[in-house]
């Protein structure tokens, strides 16, 4: 087939889809495809509307790719591409949105409220965060990825630079409680209906929490694959993983990942519709526990978004 590869982006994540987007690329070509690779910009929207391919492997992370915003220009072209569609990438994204379905179905989530950042309000939304969450809460842009605009608050004076840093990245600041815990993961893969959960994995950050640099840089983070955790747990993770992916409408493939805290619950961050595909990534390391190389990985995104 000749596939293009879409990666780079605009986004604050842009060196790690650079990355994602070179694993993907090298894969498909020792498939036996004919890869066309395009490093995305906004301002280059003609190498889009002028593709010739039978499908397109969406490498990007964050915004533009994750959101919804290329699979709805995908869709007008009427290009097949890999991986969810418009409303699913939207809802993932939007972390709010998705704790609330989340909650409506029974999947724990940590108690959040959000913030809109509008017309240098960063003061009246710092005084409201202190009323309404005491130290430890986590301060985040409601849609971004890779833990960047994150601050696990403290103390009270962290609050100020932690919502400034937020907004830099969002109009809308998500808070949440501090959720302590054992940090895991659990890819997803299938058609509608029938997908799978892969083997859970545990992440033990070198830092204090996994951060950007916990994630990306070569032996930032341990990754235990499977998680060892008691069978009923692994059972639920795995469960709650497939609901997730299935209540935001996701396809091919998606991550979820949580927190099992120290009181044996199970507790959703996220859902990721673009998770990294870079050599330390996470994903891989799951496929590769049941026989999964790299290649066949891919090749089974590709089967799976061409025989629909």
């Amino acid at each position: 087939m000749k596939i293009a590869v879409l990666y780079g982006g605009t986004s604050g994540e842009r060196e790690v889809s650079l990355s994602t987007g070179k694993g993907i690329i090298n894969a498909l070509k020792k498939n036996g495809h004919e890869v066309v690779d395009i490093d995305f910009h906004p301002d280059r929207l003609n190498e889009i509307l002028e593709l010739d391919v039978d499908l397109v492997f969406i490498g990007l992370h964050g915004r533009f790719g994750e959101d919804g915003k290329i699979q709805g220009l995908l869709d007008m072209l009427g290009i097949p591409y890999v991986g969810s569609g418009v409303l699913a990438s939207a809802l993932a994204m939007d972390k709010a949105k998705s704790k609330q379905i989340f909650s409506q179905y029974g999947i724990a989530t940590a108690r959040s409220k959000t913030y809109r950042v509008e017309n240098d309000n960063l003061r009246a939304i710092e005084e409201a965060i202190k009323q309404d969450f005491k130290p430890p809460f986590v301060i985040k842009p409601n849609q971004e990825g890779s833990t960047l605009g994150l601050t696990i608050v403290k103390d009270i004076t962290e609050i100020e630079e932690g919502v400034k840093k937020a907004g830099e990245s969002d109009d809308t600041i998500l808070v949440e409680d501090y959720i302590a815990g054992r940090e895991v993961t659990v890819p997803v893969v299938g058609k509608q209906g029938e997908e799978k959960a892969l083997p859970v994995i545990e992440i033990i950050p070198k830092s204090d929490y996994y951060d950007f640099d916990s994630k990306y840089k070569p032996g930032g983070s341990e990754h235990i694959v499977p998680a060892q955790l008691p069978e009923e747990m692994t059972e639920k993770l795995q469960k709650h993983s497939v609901l997730a992916h299935q209540l935001l409408g996701c396809d091919v493939y998606s991550r979820v990942d949580f927190i099992v805290t120290n009181e044996h619950e199970a507790i959703i961050l996220e859902v990721n519709t673009l998770p990294g595909m870079t050599p330390t990534s996470l994903f891989p390391d799951s496929a590769n526990k049941i026989g999964w190389s790299y290649e066949e990985m891919v090749e089974r995104f590709v089967e799976l978004s061409t025989s629909k």
